[in-house]
């Protein structure tokens, strides 16, 4: 992947979220755009348009998301509809905890940096757009037919963020394990 080999060579630390982060872990599902986290003092995402390179065309607006507290640059790729959006890690505890404990995976032959399964539930349970949910309920099946998960971890920062009924009424809902 391109973004990824750039981000690299730039050196500016990131995190692939949003629905990469969760078609890896759960059940696929197409995509119209990247989210990406980087570490980045304030002002410097549209430095990093240059280090995108031309294949990268920067919208210049920044939106502020409400959701995460944070600056948002996009960027569109050149000769599609495909979006790049490129979120500051905030100081929200959950944020940096989850960047702390990224970790990487294959992707198309490179090697990405990942939240791990446990935050990318945390996470979408915070924005829980039906979309986030089929996602959580994917990743879910998956990684707990696997054994995967971190439970007391999940629970403790749902309970801090208020989301641990959601998450407990999702598990309630699961197909149970034959």
């Amino acid at each position: 992947m391109v973004l990824v080999k750039q981000l690299r060579e730039a050196q500016v630390p990131y995190l692939l979220v949003g629905s990469f982060s969760s078609n890896l872990y759960g059940i696929p599902r197409s995509t119209k755009d990247v989210d990406v986290v980087v570490q980045a003092k304030a002002g410097a995402l549209m430095d990093l348009s240059g280090a995108l390179g031309e294949m990268f065309e920067p919208i210049d607006q920044f939106r502020f998301e409400t959701n995460t507290g944070t600056i948002c640059q996009e960027f569109r790729i050149r000769g599609t509809t495909f979006r790049v959006e490129l979120f500051m890690l905030s100081d929200d505890p959950h944020d940096t905890a989850r960047f702390t404990r990224r970790r990487t995976e294959s992707l198309d032959g490179e090697t990405a940096y990942f939240p791990s399964p446990e935050d990318v539930i945390i996470w979408k349970l915070r924005w829980a757009r039906s979309k986030d949910i089929d996602d959580i309920i994917g990743i879910l099946l998956v990684q707990s037919r696997e054994g995967n998960l971190d439970w007391p971890y999940m629970r403790e920062w749902c309970a801090k963020h208020g989301t641990l009924a959601r998450l407990e009424e999702i598990v309630a809902g699961l197909p149970k394990p034959k």
